[in-house]
């Protein structure tokens, strides 16, 4: 981790601790180097952070393009390893920027569902992530959070002190899709696509606190 990025992960695991009262649950479950797609349902403002506070090796964000106008937060943002993509979250150029960043053995978070959930339940995940996917070798790990909703969702203008934690499940095999999209029709092919951000949110579901 570079200065900036370590002073920005340790205020946030601080804040986490004493008003959120975080736990964090199975990070060993993500490899401390290599490339890897994190790939976690989406609540709240703070869910990014917390995944990445959670974990002991710094992640690449997404941010918006054209966020890193402004002197001050382009340079935060560069420094905290954030992938500039447009309005709409993708784009050829956002995917290849994350392309690069898993070759160059970097880790990466995604939300299928494309935008944070209005009710705190988890949405259905759009085909985006797929195309990430199969275009990538990295392992993908399905993460959940909780609580997030309760302390900061869309209806509160205010973090409240809500009890969130974060789990990460076990690593998705998408080997036999992986290799099936290297031959198959173009039609096919968006069905595959669609078929992996179903299964990462049906691993997303099964996740639980317990």
């Amino acid at each position: 981790m570079n200065f900036s990025y370590y002073i920005g992960w340790l205020t946030f695991r601080i804040i986490y601790f004493t008003y959120f009262r975080w736990r964090v649950i199975d990070p060993q479950n993500v490899p401390l180097e290599g490339p890897a797609i994190l790939a976690s349902n989406h609540t709240s403002f703070i869910d990014p952070p917390l995944v990445g506070a959670a974990l002991h090796r710094p992640m690449n964000y997404l941010a918006r393009e054209n966020l890193f106008r402004y002197p001050v937060i382009g340079w935060i943002l560069h420094s905290w390893n954030a992938v500039p993509v447009d309005r709409d979250g993708g784009g050829a150029r956002g995917l290849r920027s994350i392309l690069d960043r898993l070759l160059q053995g970097g880790i990466i978070i995604l939300f299928p569902e494309g935008t944070r959930s209005r009710d705190g339940k988890i949405q259905p995940a759009r085909s985006g992530i797929g195309l990430t996917v199969i275009k990538s070798l990295a392992p993908v790990i399905p993460v959940r959070v909780f609580g997030t909703f309760e302390a900061y969702g869309r209806h509160i203008t205010l973090p409240r002190p809500f009890p969130i934690a974060v789990r990460f499940g076990v690593p998705i095999d998408f080997t036999d899709l992986r290799t099936e999209a290297e031959n198959c029709s173009k039609i096919r092919l968006k069905q595959i696509y669609q078929e992996v951000a179903d299964r990462i949110m049906a691993d997303i579901q099964a996740l639980n606190l317990k």
